[in-house]
């Protein structure tokens, strides 16, 4: 499972015809999910995200969480960041998991991240989605949870 994170001052997804969620301060989070990822990724990553200390302290120094930041999450699903672009021009999503699986750990994730202190939104799982965000800092990180075995 992979998430970008992006801190943002304000975020927005909409699908045609209408906006569908928004946040102020947070964090706009990309997940990517693929066939061999399991509720235990999406525990760990869900950890890593709340505890990540990415925001500004009274000192400029990126030092306080989202909870500490009075931020919120916004969550889209986002099955091309498993695109393998190495062959050809065409990507290839085939490490992206099943719609049905995808969904059900999305979900999972989703819900773990309720159970934590900020609010959370999401986008529309399999829909065709614009975001609209202004990145702050710019700060942008991506965690795998493959190589959470490698951290330890």
């Amino acid at each position: 499972m992979r998430v970008v994170i992006q801190r943002v001052t304000e975020a927005h997804v909409s699908t045609p015809g209408s906006t569908t969620s928004s946040i102020g301060t947070g964090l706009l989070l990309l997940l990517g999910v693929t066939h061999e990822d399991t509720a235990a990724d999406a525990d760990y990553l869900v950890e890593k995200t709340l505890g990540l200390r990415i925001f500004p302290d009274e000192s400029g120094k990126m030092n306080r969480t989202v909870c500490e930041a009075g931020g919120a999450l916004l969550v889209v699903s986002q099955f091309t960041l498993y695109a393998d672009c190495r062959k050809g021009r065409r990507p290839s999503f085939d490490r992206a998991a099943p719609a049905d699986q995808g969904l059900t750990l999305y979900d999972y994730f989703v819900e773990k991240a309720r159970r934590g202190p900020v609010p959370v939104k999401t986008g529309v799982f399999q829909a065709h989605m614009q975001v609209h965000l202004v990145n702050d800092g710019p700060v942008t990180i991506l965690i795998d949870s493959s190589e959470r075995v490698a951290a330890r």
